[in-house]
């Protein structure tokens, strides 16, 4: 495992755990899967793990499976104050005792104010006393480095970077966003003062392989380096020596074990002008394809009406990037058939979704374009005899 350094020094490693798309039984985490790949994540040197209050479970899983193996002091924890729900400063003791609760220590190593999209969200925190919190905090050690993650223009997160003397900052950024939010002028920004920066959405929800097209696969196949997708994204952003960490999703043990593996050979500043041709290429291939810039993240659920929306637009771009009916097949699979309807008739225009997504999605216009293709009159029918047999 290769190892770059936080801002007072200590040793991250460069691949990060990402706690949020752990393998879900049911409505559960699968408790004894997830404790098995974080624990073949230390074992092989990832030190850095992210979660945040609001992934369902995923703070409890983490502190619990730390906590009875007795690893709590061998890996850094990440986790986030979510501050659109914070309304007085009571509430930001409140979440972060909880969230230590969870965890089951008695300190954060690192701590984000979570989704800035806008610097007056920081404002709005500094009106409540946030900066004078920080500081209690961080000299009774109940948190090591303070920073925040962003979702927003480039513009909007160079006035969030100078806004405060940040520890570190986290922002979406890979080689198809290498020019969106707070991109590469972000990263290089960030980089000239000194400030770490973790990466999220390293492979774009998924984009990045499960959804790449033909054209795309084949490409990357062809390399010379022999190179996966994953692993090709994966070295294309430790190439640059300003990005610190590189979360993973990772929720099986064979991607635990490739990402590991890339992250202990890699160098930064090693990749050659077809390197990077490639990826060029690989690019045009998928913006070709795909219909909707969702990665699935998830912020923008729950709908208050029951629309599935990451779903939705996952089997729109399958549709495109692996055929329509292989899109039509999941949706119908994974929505159809659910006991509570998910579809997109269901929505009322609330704006709810659109207030929290993080790409800045046109939802409600874009759920009834990706519905009528999804399901043609012959699909719906068939949906709805369907549930009619199937769904008691």
């Amino acid at each position: 495992m290769q190892y770059r350094k936080d801002r007072q020094g200590n040793a991250v490693s460069i691949l990060g755990f990402g706690c949020m798309r752990f393998t879900r039984k049911g409505r559960d985490i699968d408790y004894d899967k997830a404790e098995a790949e974080i624990l073949r994540a230390i074992d092989l040197g990832v030190n850095y793990f992210d979660t945040a209050y609001l992934y369902p479970g995923s703070e409890e899983l983490l502190g619990t499976v730390l906590s009875r193996n007795g690893k709590r002091d061998q890996v850094r924890i990440a986790t986030k104050l979510p501050q659109y729900l914070v309304k007085t400063a009571g509430m930001i003791d409140r979440f972060f005792d909880e969230e230590l609760s969870r965890l089951q220590t008695d300190h954060v190593d690192y701590y984000l104010m979570h989704m800035i999209t806008d610097v007056s969200q920081w404002e709005k925190l500094q009106r409540l006393g946030i900066e004078e919190w920080i500081a209690a905090k961080k000299e009774s050690g109940a948190i090591g480095q303070i920073g925040f993650s962003y979702h927003g223009d480039t513009e909007g997160f160079l006035r969030v970077l100078h806004a405060y003397d940040w520890d570190f900052c986290q922002i979406q950024y890979n080689y198809l966003d290498e020019h969106a939010q707070a991109g590469r002028a972000g990263l290089m920004s960030a980089a000239e003062r000194g400030i770490p920066v973790i990466i999220m959405e390293p492979l774009r929800g998924g984009k990045l392989v499960d959804l790449m097209p033909e054209k795309g696969r084949e490409l990357i196949a062809a390399n010379a380096h022999g190179w996966s997708a994953a692993e090709m994204a994966f070295r294309w952003l430790w190439d640059q020596p300003e990005v610190t960490v590189v979360l993973s999703g990772m929720n099986s043990l064979e991607m635990v074990e490739e990402n590991c593996r890339v992250a202990s050979e890699v160098e930064s500043n090693t990749w050659t002008e077809d390197d990077f041709a490639l990826v060029k290429d690989v690019c045009k291939a998928i913006n070709e394809r795909v219909k909707v810039g969702c990665t699935g993240c998830g912020y923008c659920m729950p709908c208050p009406k029951g629309v599935d929306i990451p779903a939705l637009f996952r089997c729109w771009n399958q549709m495109y990037t692996e055929g329509k009916n292989e899109g039509r097949k999941e949706y119908w699979q994974a929505v159809s058939l659910r006991r509570e309807k998910a579809f997109a008739r269901q929505c009322v225009k609330c704006g709810t979704c659109e207030s929290h997504c993080p790409q800045g999605i046109p939802i409600r216009e874009l759920i009834h374009v990706a519905d009528r293709e999804l399901r043609p009159l012959p699909w719906r029918i068939a949906g709805d005899v369907m549930r009619a047999f199937a769904v008691k």
